[in-house]
């Protein structure tokens, strides 16, 4: 039968589908709407299984707060070229509202939300059938309360962050937020800093610590025996250096010896208690650089200040109560 024009613009607005999908799927149905529609759900469904193990590295993410509550919320793709589209970013956004609109608590909540008679999940499913994509809602993050600022990293939609503060402060709040965005903040403060996250970098200070010492070590044996250090670091350079005329054959030996026997020895010669020292001041290091109130702010007026010590400048009682922070950009 003839698909008329109006039919196809009618079910591309209720399913968001591409022209083509849409007269494809009605000629099918023959007309029927219900049909045409289970189609292009179907579709998306056989996208969705045939690219399940695709990775999802693209995406768009978005955040907004309305009456108290803020959310922010990411759908992830394969491509730039899909997560850049006006559909795609038009479905993030209707996902965001209907998540706000419902102050749903969880991603699992923001999928089986309605839009416009189909869940969200559903929604994302289509799509992924008319793009031929993968699709995933990921990184839901909500905040709740007054005095909440959001921030869309340069309106490019792959990070966001929230930042709440316990009275109005409106500029600094935005400030605040950029902040967030470009020094990742792991924490709100020491305390705040979760115990599996220190235990796991003060073992990496101790582990770093060591063989550092023994790298010193290592060169001082070099040194003393007249070798340079720099042209024995490996057994690479080693190889190229002699090729170079830079190292004789025996002066390899002589290094390669030395470097083994050396590292067993500065191994057994490690003392603990400074080891644990210089891996605790490297803790202290971290918690600087990656606790928010601790860091050095980035957008004052050039005078160097934490982010606690710029906010006192502000106002003294203000005080950050907390932060969300989602990004799909690698770090």
């Amino acid at each position: 039968m003839a698909i008329s024009i109006d039919d196809i613009k009618k079910l591309r607005a209720m399913t968001g589908a591409g022209l083509a999908d849409v007269k494809k799927a009605l000629t099918e149905a023959e007309g029927d709407f219900d049909k045409a529609k289970e189609l292009l759900r179907e579709r998306g469904l056989a996208i969705a299984a045939k690219r399940s193990d695709r990775e999802t590295s693209n995406g768009c993410v978005l955040v907004k707060c309305v009456g108290g509550f803020a959310a922010m919320i990411a759908l992830k793709c394969e491509t730039d070229f899909v997560a850049n589209g006006a559909d795609f970013i038009a479905l993030t956004q209707s996902i965001l509202d209907a998540a706000i609109a419902a102050k749903a608590t969880d991603i699992e909540q923001v999928k089986t939300l309605d839009l416009g008679g189909q869940t969200a999940q559903e929604a994302v499913t289509q799509r992924s059938g008319i793009t031929g994509e993968k699709m995933e809602l990921d990184g839901y993050l909500t905040l709740e309360g007054a005095n909440i600022e959001v921030y869309d990293h340069m309106g490019k939609h792959t990070l966001c962050t929230m930042v709440q503060t316990n009275k109005e402060a409106a500029e600094a709040g935005h400030k605040l937020a950029m902040q967030v965005a470009a020094m990742k903040p792991v924490a709100l403060d020491a305390q705040s800093v979760d115990q599996k996250i220190l235990d796991e970098e003060y073992k990496t200070a101790v582990e770093k610590t060591k063989l550092e010492q023994v790298e010193k070590f290592v060169e001082m044996k070099l040194k003393k025996a007249g070798l340079n250090p720099n042209l024995v670091d490996s057994e690479d350079h080693i190889e190229s250096n002699m090729s170079k005329g830079w190292l004789t054959q025996e002066q390899a030996d002589e290094a390669r010896k030395i470097i083994a026997d050396a590292k067993v020895e500065g191994e057994a010669q490690l003392k603990m208690p400074m080891i644990e020292n210089i891996a605790k001041g490297r803790v202290q290091k971290f918690l600087k650089e990656n606790c928010l109130v601790d860091q050095e702010f980035q957008f004052g007026d050039g005078d160097k200040a934490t982010v606690a010590q710029w906010l006192a400048q502000q106002d003294k009682e203000l005080k950050i109560c907390a932060f969300k922070r989602f990004t799909l950009v690698a770090e």
